[in-house]
């Protein structure tokens, strides 16, 4: 499917997972990119579920000649690269009208793998995110990413996404959810009161998730096909297969959900819920409110028992056992870890970054104070459509010192970013980092 090939309508915004391809020359790589890139595969039917080795494969070959050579100046490692938004608007534009495709350096906004400032030149009509940088390379999950580091890249779609939430309810929450149905739930329920026994653990378990079925996959916000919509899905898939134990951990120390559950007390559900939220420290901004610091690791695991009614649907609950409040926060604890060994936590978190930024330049006015219109970002800028992912088949795990059985973790990723652009103290140092980044004239990107 050819890149930004399909307008973006809906004015909200979301997570998911994967690389944005104006790669898509080749038959095999267009179809391949809709089915298993960024650390999950999506059918055309919208099924998520493990990559297999064949499709690794398929992404190994297809990464090989992929990528174009990262221009010299890109290609060094810098903890500051700033990215000009007036220019990278001109230079969108300058594309469009000529009908040529985006370079890369554009597509992957010069390489930045974090937005760590934002500053506002109002004499230059500018605004500039800034954040550490170098050139990049395809990762083994499909995303693109640092060339050292491995840590993934901003993407301009991303960008434009997040930019174009800017003008919802502000209430309104940035998110995806893995749940069971009702159906479902009620089937599980009417297993679990007939097993007298454990008997057969891998029969038992294969009763379970014939019970209840496909879990449904909700985004809101974004459109389903959205590459943003994908990050948020991948990076939750991923995050509940560590819970579960389908996938060994890529931090060698840290014990799966299942494994702290063989050796806690008391009882626990069989349903549990994790979701990913966002972790800041309050924005620091300077005096004038032209300079502005995103802190924090940005990311959270957060989680609490699911609980269900006659009817199999789930009603919310503050409680949550000690084993899944135990891995949550391990998982919290190691997420800079395992963001840089997985790239779809990583992801999640460049998307996160850009929606806070998409919030804090809305409720700051910054594009007014600058003099600055966006309306190939905001507007104009027709954005890729992926395989919408729908559903996930439940799968079911069995602690045995303990004879207890656990269904696929429900969850998901939320995020408010209003909320988190609420939080803000003035720190006089973020604008003796503004003042040494003023902008060279007429570059789109400089450090």
């Amino acid at each position: 499917m050819n890149r930004f090939s399909t307008r973006y309508r809906c004015p909200v915004f979301v997570l998911a997972l994967g690389l944005a391809w104006s790669l898509a020359t080749a038959e095999l790589s267009a179809q391949f990119v809709q089915q298993a890139i960024g650390g999950i595969a999506v059918d055309a039917e919208g099924v998520v579920q493990a990559p297999t080795v064949e499709d690794e494969a398929a992404l190994a070959k297809m990464r090989e000649s992929a990528l174009a050579e990262v221009p010299e100046d890109l290609q060094a490692f810098t903890d500051v690269r700033a990215v000009s938004l007036k220019q990278l608007e001109a230079e969108v534009a300058k594309h469009l009208a000529e009908g040529s495709e985006l370079p890369e350096s554009v597509r992957y906004l010069a390489g930045l793998q974090r937005v760590k400032y934002v500053f506002v030149y109002p004499e230059q009509n500018d605004v500039v995110i800034a954040g550490p940088a170098e050139g990049w390379r395809v990762d083994r999950l499909g995303n693109v990413v640092g060339a050292t580091t491995g840590r993934p890249v901003l993407l301009l779609e991303d960008l434009v996404v997040a930019l174009r939430t800017r003008d919802v309810e502000q209430l309104e929450a940035i998110s995806c959810s893995i749940d069971p149905t009702p159906a479902g739930m009620q089937r599980l329920r009417g297993v679990m009161r007939r097993i007298q026994s454990m008997g057969d653990p891998e029969q038992t378990m294969t009763t379970m998730e014939e019970a209840l079925g496909p879990q449904v996959v909700t985004v809101t916000g974004v459109p389903q096909s959205s590459h943003f919509a994908r990050t948020m899905v991948a990076a939750d898939f991923r995050m509940k297969r560590l819970a579960m134990g389908f996938d060994a951990s890529p931090v060698g120390d840290m014990p799966s959900f299942m494994e702290m559950l063989a050796s806690s007390r008391g009882s626990t559900s069989a349903t549990p819920r994790w979701w990913l939220a966002p972790k800041y420290e309050p924005l620091a901004k300077d005096a004038a409110g032209l300079a502005w610091e995103l802190r924090g690791q940005g990311v959270q695991c957060l989680t609490e028992e699911d609980h269900f009614n006659a009817a199999g649907i789930r009603q919310s609950s503050s409680k949550a056992g000690a084993a899944a409040t135990a891995w949550a926060n391990k998982f919290t604890e190691r997420f800079n870890e395992l963001a840089d060994h997985d790239s779809s936590f990583g992801s999640l978190r460049n998307a996160m970054d850009l929606a806070v930024v998409a919030a804090l330049i809305d409720k700051q006015g910054l594009l007014d104070k600058a003099g600055l219109t966006l309306p190939e970002l905001t507007h104009a800028l027709a954005l890729s459509e992926y395989y919408a992912p729908r559903q996930v088949n439940s799968q079911a795990n069995f602690v045995r010192r303990r004879n207890d059985f656990v269904v696929s973790a429900s969850g998901g990723v939320q995020l408010i970013p209003w909320t988190v652009a609420d939080e803000i103290e003035e720190v006089a140092a973020v604008g003796d980092v503004r003042a040494k980044l003023a902008a060279p004239s007429g570059n789109w990107t400089w450090q």
